[in-house]
């Protein structure tokens, strides 16, 4: 069952994807020979308003095969109105971006849909409180739940953070106890602590940790709406900075996982609830936008790239470098795929 759920999660994530690329070229008058869900061997095909729609045996992607346009042949031109090779750079560009845009557009919309689904949390509930730390000598005890800070009501552990590092000065807290709305001043301290990277970072604290405790919060529509932007803005920008600290080696290669982990990942959400699928579907999508937006030869962010130059330089690049480059694309993204699948290999039998 998980991996039926892993197959059809990546081939709805791949078709939101190429559909963004061929709506965004319908829309510039580009024909789409082909809409593929996979590659190699077709196993299903039905031709549509001038379109083959099928799908392909190796279910690991997809693509849109548009007119005048083949990765294979970088100097191909084909004739009409109708043909990508014909179409301004600007517009290029927005059909290449459109299909990573598509998956920022899911999982929006997932979001969206766990916000009024009830979006589980940490509970603003401490856990423990550190020695000599200003919240222990403010009296803070385990088991306390924090309700509001100053004047910003608190329903999640993560608001607490957020809310201490981004003010200065004492706060006061607004906590129950047993029953009992009592209040604590506290003066936070910058403290040594550890971001999502493991890296050294000093940070204002108050010296206290989560109890293992979850809270549901459910959204009306217009607060759902503010939900799910500020999700996909942070699933994006988490992705983004992870990314640069592997380029920059402070993430090890190690770390990378392949289609095993993200199979695993997804059966073991669809096995929790169908909540925590769509946020894992969502968090997916967003990795498959930014991943997209890479400027690597062969993916969007490297075609975007050629078509930049192209509106800087007033002209292509010549076909000879676009292969060149494309074919050292391809051979960097089979590199980090097999890269993925011996890290999967050594977490299953290491």
């Amino acid at each position: 069952m998980g991996t039926i759920t892993f197959l059809l999660v990546l081939s709805f994530l791949v078709f939101f994807h190429e559909l963004g690329h061929f709506l965004a070229a319908r829309y510039f008058g580009v024909k789409v020979h082909v809409f593929s869900i996979g590659f190699g061997k077709q196993i299903y095909s039905k031709v549509w308003r001038g379109t083959k729609w099928q799908i392909a045996l190796i279910p690991l992607g997809g693509y849109v095969k548009m007119k005048g346009q083949d990765d294979t042949k970088p100097g191909l031109e084909e004739a009409g109105d109708d043909s990508y090779n014909n179409k301004m750079p600007w517009q290029r560009i927005i059909i290449l971006f459109a299909g990573p845009f598509a998956n920022f557009l899911l999982a929006a919309i997932l979001y969206f849909i766990i916000a009024l689904g009830g979006a589980n949390s940490l509970s603003p509930t401490v856990g423990g409180v550190q020695e000599n730390s200003p919240a222990l000598k403010a009296g803070i005890k385990q088991g306390d739940v924090i309700r509001r800070i100053n004047n910003t009501e608190i329903e999640t552990w993560s608001q607490i953070g957020k809310f201490i590092t981004s003010t200065s000065g004492t706060l006061k807290f607004y906590i129950n106890r047993d029953g009992k709305i009592i209040t604590k001043t506290i003066n936070p301290h910058i403290s040594n602590a550890q971001n999502i990277f493991k890296e050294d970072i000093k940070k204002r604290m108050i010296g206290i940790s989560p109890a293992p405790k979850l809270v549901t919060i459910y959204h009306d529509p217009i607060s759902a709406l503010g939900f799910a932007y500020d999700k996909t803005i942070e699933s994006s920008k988490m992705i983004f900075q992870g990314v640069q600290k592997l380029i920059q080696g402070i993430i090890p290669s190690s770390e990378i996982g392949g289609v095993i982990t993200i199979g695993k990942v997804i059966s073991d959400a669809s096995e929790s609830s169908i909540i925590a699928l769509f946020a894992i579907t969502a968090l997916i999508s967003v990795n498959l936008g930014v991943l997209n937006l890479l400027p690597i030869p062969a993916l969007d962010g490297g075609h975007i790239m050629f078509n930049l130059y192209e509106i800087i330089a007033r002209k292509k690049p010549s076909d000879k470098v676009f292969m060149y480059m494309t074919i050292t694309g391809w051979l960097i993204l089979g590199s980090l795929m097999l890269l993925g699948i011996y890290n999967d290999i050594n977490r299953l039998f290491g």
